[in-house]
């Protein structure tokens, strides 16, 4: 097997460990108000939306086409036409309905849990793209992670004349800006990505503002779980949520107790070792394991700082991860849960 087949495949499982979880309860130039003025009415708004729902930008504008774009695969990419969109990830398709093209999407994958893509036909089978259903919807453009496959469905859409735009995974907060503005150039609807950019940027920094200045920063790990199929993770260095925890003032207790993979195995010594004073999880996986009584009966949790305070944030396995237009949300939201009424 070649050196590069290998290592997208190893990609592509890492990101579908980081969605995995959901299979378990299974926009721009012209138009509107720009610049500053957008950016107060956006974010004067807060953070209304909830956990289910996307945001969309007020007055978005119609897509210029044809635009040429660079995707991350290497590949220049022209769009000619955006009426019928195929996001193929949960974050993909929250950056399109949160630019305001949402009735131009046709399909989702099984990562996009949120209810304005509810009703949207399912092209995944577990993690893998169906080319087939995805051709069947004649779409004139696909957006795709780096992590999206089989490479045999990928290149079955493209040999049929579809423009796939790949666009890089998010690994933290960094990334919001970048993934949004890449969607939006792609769409034809550049100033619409910069005013989200800007939004979510606003909306995230107001959420910092309010953190408790501690002096000791709480050590959290984020345990992956998976009860139906015996599956509990501890995440390390590259699992996607060290940019949130040190956002939220944290340490990511399984990155700073060496733990290099971007997932290792729960044991008690890795535990012991990580000495997390409270556990982040996904609340679908929480509920895999029969809740915090279930967790703490997972070898070596109980002997835990966090075990023994049954300290739990648990987020919604749909968006903990997109480091999108809603991660102010998932901020604020760990942040609650980990410092309560800030004393």
């Amino acid at each position: 097997m070649k050196d590069g087949t290998v290592r997208r495949r190893r990609t592509r499982m890492a990101g579908a460990l980081l969605s995995a979880l959901a299979l378990l309860t299974a926009a721009t130039g012209c138009g509107g108000s720009t610049g500053s003025e957008a950016s107060t009415k956006e974010s004067a708004k807060g953070s209304a939306a909830s956990a289910n729902r996307v945001e969309p930008l007020t007055d978005p504008a119609k897509p210029q086409l044809p635009v040429t774009v660079s995707s991350s695969d290497g590949e220049k990419v022209t769009v000619r036409a955006a009426d019928r969109i195929v996001p193929l990830s949960g974050s993909l398709s929250e950056i399109v309905f949160t630019l305001g093209l949402g009735d131009r999407v046709v399909a989702r994958d099984i990562t996009a849990t949120f209810d304005q893509a509810e009703k949207l036909p399912v092209v995944t089978r577990n993690h893998d793209v169906s080319a087939e259903s995805v051709l069947s919807l004649r779409p004139d453009l696909v957006l795709a992670e780096t992590t999206t496959g089989p490479d045999e469905a990928m290149e079955q859409i493209r040999d049929a004349g579809i423009p796939v735009l790949v666009v890089a995974p998010a690994q933290g907060l960094d990334d919001v800006g970048p993934r949004i503005q890449t969607v939006a150039d792609a769409l034809g609807v550049p100033a619409d990505g910069k005013r989200l950019t800007q939004r979510s940027e606003d909306r995230i920094a107001a959420v910092r503002k309010e953190i408790p200045t501690r002096e000791e920063h709480p050590r959290v790990a984020f345990l992956y779980l998976r009860g139906s199929a015996s599956v509990y993770l501890i995440g390390g260095r590259g699992s996607g949520a060290t940019s949130l925890l040190e956002a939220a003032g944290a340490v990511d207790a399984g990155a700073e107790a060496g733990l290099e993979k971007d997932f290792t195995a729960i044991t008690t010594e890795a535990l012991a070792q990580a000495a997390p004073d409270a556990i982040l999880v996904m609340t679908k996986g929480l509920e895999s394991v029969g809740g915090v009584d279930g967790l703490v009966k997972i070898p070596g949790v109980a002997q835990t700082p966090a075990g023994m305070e049954r300290r739990v944030v648990s987020v919604e396995d749909g968006v903990l991860l997109n480091y999108g237009p809603r991660t102010d949300q998932v901020l604020k939201s760990i942040v609650k849960q980990l410092y309560g009424d800030g004393s």
